[in-house]
């Protein structure tokens, strides 16, 4: 599987790029949407045609992971019927909010589906799995295994740290990790500091650890202009020999292709 970053800075978009928002494309070219930040649509534009998406799949409904969500189905319901087939496109997301969770489906739209916390769920070539993090909100984890080739990515979604984390991401080929904070501000109750997620990806024994949801400006004291580079060496310091990467707009990982 190839994970493509569309988004990643954290609550807002910032100097032209978006929100979290990841394009998940299978072995065999399903295309999966994780999370529909602000700018999703205009980013994934740059990588396929949005008509071509198979699924999308929901972390929580906080407005910096579902901002898009409503153009995205406008382009689904809007785009000239007698330039593409039209379809129907299945949104999975929790239903512990009913509000939230009924305003994914659009009649001859999109079609909102919850997926099942308890159990699996497959979703074309994937089988995911479900783990509640800790946040305002409710949200959950994905653990994302591709049938066919056993890859697996782990996406915490938003989370401050838990115990149980660490086990659900363990031995992931690709570890992609909220980590809004710097060191020194362990336990927080709903994002995760450089050193909590780099520890977790030791702990882990994860292949690659890549990091998400980051702040678009840092604290006073830090360099504006390289508070991301300080944020991934914070981290790479936990993380011991497990390589630390930033998930910078339309940077790519094929998972097949780690060692």
């Amino acid at each position: 599987m190839k994970l493509t970053t569309l988004g990643s800075w954290g609550a807002y978009p910032y100097q032209e790029a978006g929100t979290t928002s990841y394009l998940l494309t299978g072995h065999d070219g399903f295309q999966l949407l994780m999370d529909a930040g602000s700018r999703a649509l205009n980013e994934l534009e740059k990588e396929i045609s949005p008509l071509d998406l198979d699924a999308v799949i929901i972390s929580h409904y906080h407005p910096d992971h579902v901002a898009d969500l409503g153009v995205l189905r406008h382009y689904f319901q809007l785009y000239p019927k007698h330039l593409w087939q039209p379809k129907v496109l299945p949104i999975y997301g929790h239903d512990e909010d009913r509000h939230e969770f009924a305003k994914l489906s659009i009649p001859d739209v999109s079609e909102g589906r919850a997926y099942d916390v308890t159990g699996v769920e497959r979703i074309g070539p994937f089988d995911i799995t479900f783990l509640k993090t800790v946040h305002p909100v409710v949200c959950y984890a994905f653990r994302i295994v591709e049938r066919a080739t056993g890859q697996v990515l782990v996406f915490t979604g938003d989370s401050g740290y838990f115990e149980g984390l660490a086990d659900f991401a363990k031995e992931a080929d690709l570890f992609l990790a909220d980590v809004y904070l710097y060191e020194g501000n362990e336990n927080h109750m709903a994002h995760l500091t450089s050193k909590e997620a780099g520890l977790m990806a030791s702990q882990a024994g994860v292949k690659k650890l890549v990091l998400t949801h980051m702040p678009p400006v840092p604290p006073e004291g830090i360099d504006p202009d390289n508070h991301l580079e300080v944020l991934r060496q914070e981290t790479q310091v936990y993380a011991g020999s497990i390589p630390v990467e930033l998930a910078l707009p339309h940077k790519s990982w094929d998972l097949g292709s780690f060692s």
